[in-house]
């Protein structure tokens, strides 16, 4: 039995540098997403008041005149509409450009997503690892060592956390933002299948 322990500890402790090198790399990888979200925030923020009244003042009547300002012209929501609204309505091409929108919208919220869900999986095990040679430490009277021990383990702890609560929040607001972008992609092409009807 003695052989296994020894083994499994020695396995386990193996773990210690890759656990603590990915956490680096979520934490930083966190700090660019974070910043990357605060821009993305303010110029939503900045458009959002335009976004609003275009989507109010539309009917089927005007959709095919939608236009926006050049600064919002370019963002991938104002694109889509556009696609749906240019040219003859059809069905299968708005569809299909909805559906584009969504797998985008998608595969940005798995970088928050991966956060979410190894941030603290990481930092638990960065926590749990080194308790084992802070508890022989403690049994042998090395408080230097369990000092040590216990320094990582904490830190470890704190950024799995930070990288969970960043992604958590980042999912969260950008999964909302995708929502709203795709009821107003809908309601554009459902103005155009009933002007083409009309």
């Amino acid at each position: 039995m003695n052989i296994l322990s020894n083994l499994m500890f020695l396995i386990s402790s193996g773990f210690l540098v890759p656990v603590v090198v990915a956490l680096l790399y979520f934490f930083v990888r966190s700090l660019f997403l974070l910043g990357d979200f605060i821009s993305k925030y303010v110029q939503r923020m900045r458009m959002e008041k335009e976004w609003n009244a275009t989507m109010e003042n539309l009917n089927e009547g005007n959709v095919r005149e939608l236009t926006f300002s050049p600064e919002i012209a370019s963002r991938p929501l104002a694109v889509c509409m556009r696609r749906i609204v240019d040219g003859n309505y059809n069905e299968a091409v708005a569809d299909k450009t909805i559906s584009e929108y969504e797998l985008a919208r998608e595969k940005e919220l798995d970088q928050a997503k991966i956060l979410v869900k190894f941030g603290p999986i990481l930092g638990l095990m960065g926590t749990l690892i080194p308790m084992g040679p802070a508890l022989a430490g403690l049994s042998s009277g090395d408080i230097a060592s369990m000092a040590y021990n216990m320094q990582v383990a904490f830190a470890t702890t704190v950024l799995g956390l930070f990288a969970g609560a960043v992604g958590f929040v980042l999912y969260q607001t950008k999964q909302r933002w995708a929502k709203k972008d795709l009821v107003w992609l809908d309601f554009v092409s459902q103005l155009m299948k009933q002007s083409k009807n009309a």
